[in-house]
């Protein structure tokens, strides 16, 4: 079996990996420095942790599932430990796009990071309608990235990302680059950010007397259908109002060069914020 070690496998992200791990190809091994992650591991997963050392003796994978912060200061402290030829997979692009990763020429890059499973989808499982995160019950996309190694590796990679994001509906390759466009700048600095203040325009209706629960159901069920005719999931078109509701809405609500969130030194000045 493929040896992976797993760092940070006591956090909110490990332990959802440790559990796709379990029953999987590869013999995982955990590490957690908390005591606190290290008793939430046995308690969810039933699985016990190992030391730095039998963790990475002979690892062919070793996944970096630690907050951004710290990735570049894990990856240096187990550098020397990490035989050629091995994978270092980190689960976002924020630190390996930064310059956080040691420089190993001998050693595989690879970065993957879910989509999380979509709005529109075919889950009739109550469950699986109700797992939002993903790498649960409901099917989501992922996207990869491999940064240096050799080409051959993608496809180790790519499995290990459908194993931890398990189940897997779609997988998608992109560089790093595009990767961190998409997160921190499509999903955090636009979708987060115009999400944020629809909730705020939320509040507002209501502060202005509208009752909380009907503001409620009328933003998600409006979110819903305009979403809809607006990503295509159905054959429909706006009337004539709401078009001239966004005619004049947008320039009120957006800056003229809102996306210039996208250039590469907004990408870099956002990610070094939050590495």
């Amino acid at each position: 079996m493929i040896k992976l070690a797993l760092f940070g496998a006591g956090g909110k992200m490990g332990v959802r990996l440790s559990r796709n791990l379990q029953n999987s190809d590869f013999e995982a091994r955990h590490v957690e420095v908390s005591e606190a992650g290290r008793s939430r591991l046995k308690e969810e997963v039933g699985v016990d942790c190992v030391d730095v050392d039998v963790a990475l003796d002979g690892a062919d994978i070793v996944v970096l599932a630690v907050p951004d912060t710290v990735i570049g200061k894990v990856a240096h402290s187990i550098n020397d430990k990490i035989r050629p030829g091995a994978m270092v997979v980190c689960l976002d692009a924020a630190a390996p796009f930064a310059g956080h990763l040691p420089e190993r020429d001998d050693i595989t890059y690879f970065v993957t990071h879910p989509c999380h499973p979509p709005i529109f989808n075919d889950e009739t499982d109550i469950v699986a309608k109700r797992d939002y995160f993903g790498g649960f019950a409901a099917k989501q996309g992922v996207v990869n990235a491999l940064m240096q190694g050799p080409e051959e590796d993608y496809a180790l990679g790519e499995k290990v990302g459908r194993t931890i994001f398990a189940p897997v509906a779609n997988s998608y390759r992109v560089t790093v680059e595009q990767m961190a466009l998409l997160e921190p700048g499509l999903s955090e600095t636009v979708c987060a950010t115009l999400l944020s203040v629809m909730k705020e325009a939320m509040d507002e209706v209501v502060s202005r007397g509208v009752p909380a629960d009907a503001a409620r159901d009328f933003l998600l069920g409006h979110m819903n259908i305009l979403s809809a005719v607006i990503f295509n999931e159905i054959d429909g078109a706006f009337s004539d109002a709401c078009n001239k509701a966004i005619e004049f809405g947008k320039p009120t609500l957006m800056r003229d060069n809102w996306k210039r969130v996208f250039e590469t030194e907004e990408i870099a000045a956002s990610i070094e914020r939050i590495t």
